[in-house]
């Protein structure tokens, strides 16, 4: 079988198995070539099966031991062992290193934390309907009830996501982010559009993380915009809807 590199995988700083999986390294056709990850974007069934396959194999954790959700753009945390495999929900946590959270995304932000101190983590998928609905807030205290997570020992990577350049919003999107503590950099009108802003999500979830208590220099964010990137990113906006989608992973260390 052709295995996928872990190399591949864009990575932060993170003591911890995590990565954004590659755009390439798949067997699927165009639009969704090459490592398309997503069961329901139209994709063949066994294309996805294959690529799916590959990404579990980088990782070597068991297809029965990942972690995943059916997102809905909200804030539900989903606890690996506890709930089941793909419910209804936006963000995942498990302290056990035998389970692997994956996120899906294509222009959202995946967000991938790690208590240094236990060792749980969580991740949560962030466009911007689940950051304003404090989808990130949601994962720390749920980890905090759960494991005893103390925000001071956590640790985030925020992954590959559309950028404030590309992403353009109306009004009631920004009234929103402001109202979820964006700060002053992550909106910025549109100059070419009047009535059009830009909205930079990794912003206003970098401000969250502080805000709930995660040191300033424990929050890293990769400088990747999935708009950008077309030979490395699938991205929902820019391919018009027609495109696949990346797994952010993330493993407990152990």
């Amino acid at each position: 079988m052709i295995a996928l590199d872990l190399q591949a995988f864009e990575r932060g700083t993170l003591a911890a198995p995590h990565g954004f999986s590659p755009r390439s390294g798949g067997v699927s056709g165009a639009p969704f070539a090459s490592l398309n990850l997503g069961a329901s974007v139209g994709d063949a069934a066994p294309a996805v099966a294959e690529n799916r396959r590959r990404v579990r194999a980088a990782f070597g954790v068991p297809e029965a031991r990942w972690m995943t959700a059916s997102q809905v753009h909200g804030a539900q945390v989903l606890v690996a062992g506890r709930d089941p495999v793909g419910a209804e929900g936006d963000a995942l946590v498990a302290d056990d290193p035998t389970w692997a959270l994956a996120i899906s995304a294509a222009d959202c932000l995946p967000v991938l934390l790690l208590d240094v101190r236990t060792g749980a983590v969580g991740a949560a998928h962030a466009g911007w309907r689940g950051a304003v609905a404090g989808v990130v807030g949601a994962t720390l205290e749920v980890m905090a009830a759960r494991y005893g997570t103390a925000a001071a020992d956590v640790r985030a990577w925020l992954g590959p996501a559309i950028r404030g350049a590309c992403y353009q919003v109306g009004p009631e999107v920004v009234d929103a982010a402001i109202a979820a503590g964006a700060p002053e950099d992550a909106v910025r009108p549109d100059r070419g559009a009047a009535g059009r802003w830009r909205f930079d999500v990794p912003a206003l979830v970098r401000a969250q993380l502080i805000a709930a208590g995660v040191p300033a220099e424990g929050v890293a964010t990769s400088a990747t915009c999935t708009h950008c990137a077309a030979d490395r990113c699938f991205s929902h906006r820019r391919d018009a809807g027609r495109t696949g989608r990346h797994w952010a992973v993330l493993r407990p260390p152990g």
